[in-house]
């Protein structure tokens, strides 16, 4: 068939387009490969590369219908035998968040809980320092490539968590800079090297609810840690409850739902330690991270004044709790 002089500029125009989006497609998969190549010689500084073909790469990611063709890691990456947590929330978090984020972390790091996050700062950051200075292992989840640090002041956290026998994991490449986009992205993976995800804060509409749907799509446990009435970072947690999340009021019920048993001697000679005979240990029991006034222990133990008042001065001298306020005590 005989073209005319501009349906032939067409066809010219279009092959020549579709070749440069082959060579364009050549130089990404070329950088790609250098830049897995790098990682997996990149030994020195204990980077590596593992496809989703490698008997190294995390079984739980399996599950994802999208799960990624490969991810970098530097550290280690989770043992599966391990039981894990995943403990997210607002990066705006309240004091309140940031304490049982921390808590959760620590204590459940001392029960042999692997902790994952995501880096970011509030609610992940405070959870990473707590497995940490639990003396256990915490997994970091990134929304960009390893050679970004996000947030920057969390650069010591990650060399914290990579020498404590734990990993820095993304499934983005080299120069992959950290885009709103992709931290939702990143949250199925967070879900899926978890056995259990627990939301410490979010607001209603968060991404650690994006997280949460994550996991129960993947089939986890959700539990979330219950928040005060009208406060807008307890409103995400508080609704979770009502559709059916657990309720984290304790360390205890997560571990109960993992099957770890809670009872430990340290926990036994730590009680026997303290020395908390039933009027103290009743007294103690009504204080939480929330300041609770005198009347009110009152009423809820019906011990005397004066015998409060000398429990809580023992409390208060070995440290175990604080006065906020006149007569308003919380827990250390």
């Amino acid at each position: 068939m005989i073209r005319n002089g501009k349906e032939r500029d067409r066809t010219d125009k279009t092959e020549q387009s579709s070749v440069r989006s082959e060579q364009q497609k050549d130089k990404i998969n070329i950088k790609l490969k250098e830049q897995q190549e790098k990682c997996h010689q990149n030994q020195d500084e204990n980077i590596f590369y593992y496809k989703k073909q490698s008997e190294l790469y995390p079984k739980k990611l399996n599950i994802l219908p999208d799960a990624p063709g490969g991810i970098y890691v530097e550290g280690c990456l989770p043992d599966e035998d391990q039981p894990a947590v995943a403990i997210v929330g607002a990066r705006m978090c309240s004091s309140y968040g940031k304490k049982q984020a921390y808590e959760f972390g620590r204590k459940l790091a001392e029960y042999g809980v692997a902790i994952i996050s995501g880096l970011a700062r509030g609610v992940d950051g405070y959870a990473h320092e707590g497995a940490l200075d639990g003396g256990g292992r915490t997994f970091a989840v990134l929304g960009c490539g390893l050679d970004y640090c996000y947030p920057p002041e969390h650069k010591n956290l990650w060399h914290r968590i990579v020498a404590q026998g734990g990993g820095i994991i993304t499934e983005f490449p080299m120069c992959t800079p950290p885009k709103p986009y992709l931290f939702p992205k990143r949250n199925r993976i967070i879900s899926a090297l978890s056995d259990l995800v627990l939301v410490v804060e979010a607001k209603e509409r968060s991404g650690s609810l994006i997280t949460a749907d994550c996991a129960l799509e993947q089939g986890k446990t959700v539990y979330a840690v219950p928040g005060r009435v009208g406060d807008s970072l307890s409103l995400g947690c508080n609704r979770l409850i009502a559709q059916g999340a657990g309720i984290a009021i304790s360390v205890e019920y997560i571990l109960s739902e993992l099957h770890i048993d809670f009872v430990k001697e340290g926990d036994k000679k730590e009680k026997n330690k303290l020395g908390l005979a039933s009027d103290m240990n009743l007294v103690y029991s009504c204080l939480g991270f929330e300041p609770e006034n005198l009347d009110g222990i009152v009423r809820k133990t019906g011990l005397s004044l004066a015998r409060i008042s000398e429990i809580l001065l023992m409390l208060e001298l070995d440290g175990y709790i604080r006065q906020t306020g006149k007569n308003n005590f919380v827990k250390s």
